[in-house]
């Protein structure tokens, strides 16, 4: 066939070139073409790079050399454990395996494989799990135990009161600018997976927080920024900041709510930004929101997403029954 009667020829790879190399380019598609936040591209890399590992130590140098035998061998590992150096869930294996999927999709696509031999694989059907929430309670003493005059405690306050007022992820919560608080009408525009943006209301308790760290914290953060260098990683548009003058990073976010659950005295193990964001779904729902207006406002693609939430709720109300009414057992 004419190079020139096929496009993908055009750009196509020697199929004998490093994997190393057409997982950069992969890497490069997710981010500019398709237009996947940093956060992503970062854990399709870090998936990634386990599979070209385990490819490699099982003696496979190009991607056209994989087959259905090479990748069952590579998910064995990884749900035993040898990939990665721990067993993992189900949830895991699906999520690096979909990782692994695309990869080949894009080999296709490019003309680096003759085939995509993950066709047939098939993630294993991880278990259902409800999230995990806080109770209204648990929220409450979480936010009181970030009170105090500390520069750093007024910010921590403002970024958990934000988390929990609006449902937004961490990586929405740190990726916002000092120009996207508040558009008009105690609302902010959220950018959340896949470049979608949608519009949530923020209560008045978190825009109290918001402004007070605002006025009293962030300009002397952003003073501190203004005396290091220009390669000190600080940014001057971040909305929350470290106490440096660098964006806050998810890390630090994890970091603030540990802190604060352990001074609260609320089991730390699973405790994390995401939980105040099941928390947000999860109340919202308990007292009377429309599971559509939900949908909306956590940024789910599907309703059938957010429907989980339901279940949470109803099975709330079913143990306040079996352990009130005098005849439910």
């Amino acid at each position: 066939m004419d190079p020139a009667a096929d496009p993908r020829a055009l750009n196509a790879i020697d199929p004998a070139q490093p994997m190393r190399r057409v997982v950069d380019r992969y890497l490069r598609r997710l981010e500019i073409e398709l237009g996947r936040s940093r956060h992503t591209v970062a854990a399709y890399r870090r998936d990634l790079d386990v599979y070209l590992r385990g490819l490699t130590a099982a003696g496979v140098r190009e991607l056209a050399a994989v087959d259905a035998a090479v990748l069952e061998r590579y998910a064995m590992t990884l749900r035993e454990g040898s990939a990665t150096g721990r067993p993992l869930e189900p949830a895991s294996v699906g999520r690096m395996l979909s990782a692994v999927k695309g990869l080949h999709r894009f080999a296709l696509e490019e003309g680096i494989v003759a085939a995509d031999v993950t066709t047939d694989l098939r993630p294993p059907k991880p278990a259902m799990r409800l999230p995990k929430a806080l109770t209204v309670e648990q929220v409450a003493a979480l936010l009181d135990a970030t009170g105090g005059e500390e520069p750093q405690r007024i910010r921590d306050r403002a970024l958990l009161e934000f988390l929990y007022a609006t449902g937004a992820r961490v990586s929405e919560a740190v990726d916002l600018d000092l120009d996207d608080w508040m558009l008009s009408d105690g609302v902010i525009r959220l950018t959340g997976k896949g470049g979608k943006q949608r519009i949530v209301p923020v209560g008045s308790m978190a825009r109290a927080a918001v402004d007070d760290y605002l006025v009293r914290v962030r300009p002397g953060f952003a003073a501190a920024a203004s005396s290091r260098s220009a390669r000190s990683g600080t940014d001057h548009a971040a909305l929350f900041l470290g106490a440096r003058g660098a964006r806050l990073s998810r890390q630090s976010a994890f970091l603030i709510i540990r802190e604060a659950g352990r001074r609260a005295e609320i089991p730390t193990e699973h405790l994390s930004p995401h939980v105040l964001r099941h928390s947000f779904a999860t109340h919202l729902l308990s007292g009377g929101a429309d599971v559509r207006v939900v949908q909306e406002l956590l940024g789910h693609a599907s309703v059938a997403t957010t429907q989980i939430y339901t279940k949470v709720t109803a099975d709330g109300l079913r143990d306040a029954y079996l352990s009130a009414h005098p005849r439910a057992r």
